[in-house]
């Protein structure tokens, strides 16, 4: 009786540290994920690509693919769909509250300590940040290059991605060189040989996957009827960063004029208090996103507070969460198809090509101001790539130095 005991209880425990390391590591990556978006995504191969191996070279990029496609935070969506793979619907849940919380929660507090502290935050520090930012996305360059961009058409499919978005500073620019990408790849690029190595395990069927989608679309289209009908503050609140998150392409910059569109206007925060926020969201962690929470707490509505910022944190969360999970169990069928096998293979030149143009703009511009800041950055990358520092304690050591001055 004992030993069955044992049998039956092993296989759920297993599963419980399982879901756990996935929050912890998300926790983790929370706390020290400098950079935006852009640098967000090295990080994220840094750990589950090069030191983890949760998903090959391929299958990560292709998830990379796949949410620069779809509105809403994509590194963000990124991590949903890692945590997806390996833990389920719960699984993808505990990556984003990982992710998620330590900013969300930062940018709660800010909104409290807003009257007391003011506006002033340590330019310093942020500097450091972003010169660990550059190693960061350096470092992911050099490993996706290698694998992802190997030949002469490929590179030179990179470098044009790069430079199309370079030149045309719109965020639908990125959407266009991926599907650009793919179709240079589907008639130009020879297939790939078969192979099960980018693997993406979902866990959902595509039942789930069409109840999640339809619902994004019911709330997309109803919640505005339903919140003017209502009149109810908290109702328009989540309608319009349920809207909000539902429509912005681009990443969190761009997300930032909208928002500001939903608020200011309609008297909820006033524009001082919305860019206090916004520096603040600069010098933070995780992703910017979390910026919505903010709002909702230091909203002159009611619900404000802690309670007004979770409104809108989920509200602007919630279109990710439908779209991620509702996508992937069809995605990963599509994609072994050897047409679409073929157009991955540009689509996955086209995404090095659009973080080699972040790298530039503006993950170097904004950090490269000088030659003290260029060797400080190329010492981050040595010590990221060569001798193997764990990216947190970079990111750690930059702030330090930086923030007192040293350097």
């Amino acid at each position: 009786m004992s030993q069955t005991k044992i049998k039956m209880i092993a296989p759920r425990d297993e599963k419980h540290s399982h879901v756990f390391e996935i929050f912890l590591t998300f926790l983790r990556l929370g706390l020290t994920s400098f950079g935006g978006p852009i640098a967000h995504l090295g990080y994220f191969r840094q750990e589950f690509v090069a030191r983890k191996k949760w998903l090959s070279e391929h299958a990560y990029v292709d998830i990379v693919a796949l949410c620069q496609f779809l509105p809403g935070p994509a590194s963000s969506q990124v991590g949903i769909a890692i945590g997806l793979s390996r833990g389920g619907v719960f699984g993808a849940f505990l990556a984003w509250l990982g992710f998620t919380l330590p900013s969300a929660m930062a940018m709660i507090l800010f909104a409290y300590s807003l009257p007391l502290f003011g506006s002033q935050l340590g330019n310093h520090w942020l500097h450091g940040l972003k010169l660990v930012a550059v190693a960061v996305v350096a470092q992911a360059l050099w490993a996706m290059g290698k694998n992802l961009s190997p030949d002469k058409l490929r590179a030179t499919l990179t470098v044009c991605a790069a430079a199309l978005v370079a030149f045309i500073p719109n965020p639908l620019a990125p959407i266009g060189v991926i599907v650009a990408g793919g179709c240079f790849g589907w008639a130009c690029l020879p297939a790939p040989p078969i192979t099960t190595k980018g693997f993406i395990p979902t866990q959902t069927n595509r039942i789930t996957g069409f109840i999640l989608l339809s619902l994004f679309f019911i709330l997309l289209f109803f919640l505005p009827v339903f919140a003017l009908d209502s009149g109810n503050y908290a109702v328009q609140l989540f309608d319009s960063f349920y809207r909000t998150g539902s429509l912005v392409f681009g990443g969190g910059h761009v997300v930032l004029p909208l928002l500001q569109s939903q608020v200011v206007p309609r008297g909820w925060v006033s524009n001082d208090t919305f860019l206090a926020g916004y520096g603040a969201a600069q010098a933070l962690p995780g992703p910017l996103f979390t910026f919505a929470a903010y709002l909702g707490a230091v909203s002159n509505q009611v619900p404000t507070g802690w309670v007004g910022g979770v409104i809108a944190l989920v509200a602007i969360s919630l279109p990710s969460f439908f779209l991620v999970i509702g996508i992937m169990p069809f995605w990963e069928r599509l994609r072994h198809y050897n047409g679409m096998q073929k157009a991955m293979m540009g689509i996955n030149s086209a995404v090095v090509g659009l973080l080699l143009a972040a790298f530039y703009n503006p993950v170097w511009t904004s950090a490269i101001l000088n030659a003290v800041d260029f060797c400080l950055a190329a010492v981050a990358f040595i010590s990221l790539v060569f001798w193997r520092v764990p990216p947190w304690l970079v990111v750690i050591l930059a702030g330090v130095l930086t923030g007192l001055g040293i350097v």
